[in-house]
């Protein structure tokens, strides 16, 4: 017996032993996971995805999207039937005329006037169907609907303008890395020529002018570095910003300084830049919407026709005494010409702002992509000079 249970605490000893063993390696496991994980450089490519995942200037446009399509709706409930059920209860003093007496004087009945007071009740339950309106709610409705569209462009800009941010921001920190490292070798050399200077100097084989010049080269050498590592510690909070992170970076980013030979036609990448540019298109959407707006506005001038339903409970007790109606509506607007006239003037001098907007726009673009080949070819010319 005493063997038995011997046996079985030894086993379950060992058991116990295994598991912690086990649960010992995951976790060294994972410590060692998390320092390769936190240890690797961060690629262009993650710092893009998290910029688009954190950035908060693209949650505002995502905002200004979500409030769009909620006009959208606005817009559309025009076409859909409304109703409201009402109840009121009401406390009334009557004024209510009795015969004194019955009592006749020259063919008169004297009467006395008295008080009552009464408990009334109404109930009514009414809807209406607009049913023709020369597709005044149709063009709302369209107008709506380029709104999102611009909404939607207007967001992919802010994207554009993350990534281009971003990209910026990465290469800057890249090559203030790596002008920080020939600053460092610039002060490591300087230091080396000012002690063979100085040893030179102590033999008699140079003049005490070489040392001067050797001390003022490092000193320029080392304001260089201070400059060239503030210059780091700057491109560093760039990135930052860029990311939308609100921490500072406490990791590396990867050296891609990789030089690539680009062939390009200004034309075609000029009528690539009118076809793609997210701008363009959101200022063509706001056109529509305006378009639209004048439309619906103008059609303000025609009347509408709207059905109408109702059901009604009155009396002064239950049950009450129910009826009900139907109609129809025709509304033609009067006196609001004036207003009416100016809205559309409004609307439409707006819609001439968007057109000369394209039209300045599309200059921009021009000298933005011509401005970006010449600086393009300027740069790679220069890397060829340099080699």
């Amino acid at each position: 017996m005493g063997d038995n249970i011997s046996m079985n605490l030894c086993w379950r000893s060992t058991i116990w032993d295994g598991l912690l063993s086990v649960l010992l390696c995951l976790s060294l496991a994972g410590t060692v996971q998390g320092e390769t994980v936190a240890n690797t450089p961060l690629s262009l490519q993650d710092a893009l995805d998290i910029a688009l995942q954190q950035h908060p200037i693209l949650r505002v446009g995502q905002a200004d999207i979500e409030a769009a399509r909620q006009r959208v709706w606005q817009e559309t409930a025009g076409y859909l039937p409304r109703g409201a059920y009402t109840y009121r209860f009401m406390r009334e003093e009557i004024p209510v005329t009795t015969a004194v007496g019955g009592i006749e004087a020259d063919d008169i009945i004297q009467r006395r006037t008295t008080s009552q007071t009464f408990n009334f009740h109404r109930t009514n339950f009414r809807m209406s169907q607009l049913l023709f309106d020369f597709g005044r709610t149709l063009h709302a409705i369209r107008s709506a609907v380029a709104d999102v569209d611009a909404s939607r462009s207007d967001l992919e800009t802010l994207k554009q303008t993350v990534i281009f941010n971003t990209k910026q921001a990465y290469y800057s920190l890249l090559s203030t890395q790596r002008l920080l490292k020939v600053g460092e070798e610039t002060v490591r050399q300087n230091t080396q020529l000012l002690e063979e200077a100085q040893a030179r100097l102590e033999v008699g084989l140079a003049p005490r002018f070489d040392v001067t010049q050797s001390q003022v080269q490092l000193s320029n050498a080392q304001l260089n570095l201070v400059i060239a590592k503030n210059n780091v510690a700057l491109s560093h909070e760039t990135l930052r910003t860029a990311l939308g992170s609100p921490q500072p970076l406490t990791f590396s980013v990867e050296d891609t300084l990789d030089r690539r030979s680009f062939t390009f036609d200004a034309e075609t990448i000029l009528q690539l830049a009118y076809a793609s540019r997210s701008e363009l298109r959101s200022i063509q959407a706001q056109q529509r919407m305006t378009a639209e707006r004048v439309a619906s506005l103008q059609k303000q001038y025609l009347p509408s026709v709207s059905g109408d339903a109702q059901y009604n409970w009155t009396g002064r007790e239950h049950p009450l005494q129910d009826g009900w109606q139907l109609g129809v509506t025709l509304t033609f607007p009067l006196f609001n010409d004036i207003r009416t006239i100016a809205q559309v003037g409004e609307v439409q001098a707006n819609l001439r702002r968007l057109k000369a907007e394209e039209e300045n726009l599309r200059l921009k673009i021009t000298i933005e992509v011509r401005r970006s080949l010449l600086t393009l070819r300027q740069a790679e010319e220069s890397i060829r000079v340099n080699e």
